[in-house]
């Protein structure tokens, strides 16, 4: 159950959060990883020959929202679309290891599972190779993607979610009705978006809009520097005139985050200093421990500030990993976020 009071000390988060639960709806992938050692050119082509050491699958897109989620301590139900095929049913095992419910998935026969293979020479990405469709999903398959979102949603007996997540990475699962209609009947409990392109401005009423600089600017359709404040300050000016929402986070890479609160007013967090080795992956985390965070009731500028440690904490590993809870609660006191 959600805590009466906001926290004030890691201890007493991380033992909120544990309380907590989560809606996540979002794109689906099987993130597949095949890791080997490169020691020659192949003579057929100017091209290096891998010799392959391990093969392993992980859980990608809105599934690793789910996965740092659960990292935390938060218990998550994953909504959204897989295909009728092996990806499918494989995305299904890795989800039961670790030990995510697949009650809101949704079986769309025709529809490959979104499945990206990467091809790394020891910590070196060599080749990525996607299957996936982004055309939006049919009438019907979308018809039984928001029919399974409101059982989630009114469950009789559940307790009730206490943050709702969409991942949106454009691969035609969300629909300006379906997130009209989910934050419609959200009553209350904050709303977070990590967004793209297609659906940018769909989102109005939410609680949290978390693009990054890229997104932002293609939203616009104006180029943006992070290194320039104002511009920076007046493009999320325009975005919440254009779609009025609570908090907009903006997220800068190596410049940290850019929060403007519910006021207006914005609030600058630099970057951590850190060895990055892939940055695949971080803006789920950042959505993540926001979405925790907020749920507990931790202000929004607290809230961001482990926000942005956790999504450069993820970038010191390869490949996409859901965040250390321990690690960040550590950080979060050495760095004074959290006592």
């Amino acid at each position: 159950m959600k805590p009466t009071a906001p926290p004030t000390t890691s201890a007493e988060l991380f033992s909120a959060i544990s309380g907590i639960r989560v809606l996540v709806i979002g794109d689906l992938m099987l993130d597949r990883y095949v890791w080997g050692r490169v020691n020659r050119i192949s003579p057929e082509a100017p091209v290096p020959v891998l010799d392959v050491t391990t093969d392993e699958a992980r859980l990608g897109g809105a599934a690793n929202v789910a996965l740092n989620l659960a990292a935390l301590g938060a218990h998550v139900l994953l909504c959204g679309t897989i295909g009728d095929d092996a990806s499918g049913e494989h995305f299904r095992s890795v989800m039961a290891e670790q030990g995510l419910s697949d009650a809101g998935l949704v079986t769309v026969s025709g529809r490959p599972t979104t499945t990206k293979t990467r091809i790394i020479g020891g910590s070196q990405h060599l080749l990525r190779v996607d299957r996936e469709t982004t055309a939006n999903l049919s009438a019907e398959a979308a018809d039984a993607l928001r029919q399974r979102i409101h059982e989630l949603m009114h469950e009789s007996g559940a307790e009730p979610f206490h943050a709702i997540v969409f991942e949106d990475y454009d691969k035609g699962l969300l629909s300006p009705p379906l997130i009209q209609d989910v934050i419609a009947h959200s009553q209350g409990i904050p709303v977070l978006v990590d967004p793209k392109h297609r659906n940018f401005f769909a989102y109005a009423g939410c609680t949290v809009f978390k693009p990054n600089l890229k997104e932002l600017g293609e939203g616009l359709g104006r180029p943006l520097n992070r290194l320039d404040s104002a511009s920076l300050q007046s493009a999320v000016h325009a975005l919440r005139q254009r779609m009025p929402h609570a908090l907009t986070l903006l997220t800068l890479s190596e410049q940290g985050v850019l929060l403007c609160d519910a006021t207006g007013e914005f609030h600058h967090l630099p970057a951590h200093v850190r060895s990055i080795v892939d940055v695949s992956g971080a803006g789920d985390t950042v959505v993540s421990v926001m979405a925790a965070c907020v749920a507990t009731g931790l202000d929004p500028l607290r809230a961001a500030a482990l926000a942005n440690l956790a999504g450069g904490l993820v970038c010191e590993a390869v490949g996409v990993v859901p965040i250390d809870a321990a690690q960040l609660a550590e950080e979060a006191r050495q760095h004074g976020v959290l006592s």
